[in-house]
């Protein structure tokens, strides 16, 4: 028997970045794995997109923003028990638009979060953050 390790799942992820430094956190919708965990918003690369593209058509699909600005931060690989994904995220400083729930999902504007469950996968990017947000 052979195990063969498939190659991770390519997600573009986002971090809305207000002025004062707040982000902006969304809860995973029902129905899908992890459902009521907060994350920063994104999703799948399809077949035939790029990360970036993948980034923006996710932002107007869940939350009904066009992002104008968006700088790479990090990429980072988590292996869940349903999949294991390579998160490419991203700094978005300027959008157009009011983030609105278009799949019905909880968000909201965090300065220091104060929302759980996190998402595996961000509780590591959350230090980092504040690190970036609240250099010493």
């Amino acid at each position: 028997m052979t195990s063969e390790k498939k190659a991770p799942i390519d997600v573009a992820v986002g971090i809305l970045m207000k002025e004062n430094g707040d982000v902006l956190l969304a809860q995973r919708p029902a129905g899908k794995p992890y459902e009521g965990y907060w994350e920063f918003p994104g999703g799948k690369v399809e077949t035939g997109e790029t990360v970036e593209e993948a980034l923006k058509r996710e932002f107007m699909e869940e939350l009904g923003i066009t992002v104008l600005n968006k700088d790479p931060w990090c990429c980072v690989e988590h292996v869940y028990p349903h999949a294991h994904v390579r998160l490419h995220f991203f700094i978005i400083r300027r959008w157009a638009g009011y983030p609105q729930s278009r799949e019905s999902q909880s968000f909201g504007w965090q300065g220091a979060i104060h929302v759980e469950p996190l998402l595996p996968a961000t509780i590591p990017l959350i230090r980092w953050l504040d690190a970036l947000r609240y250099p010493r």
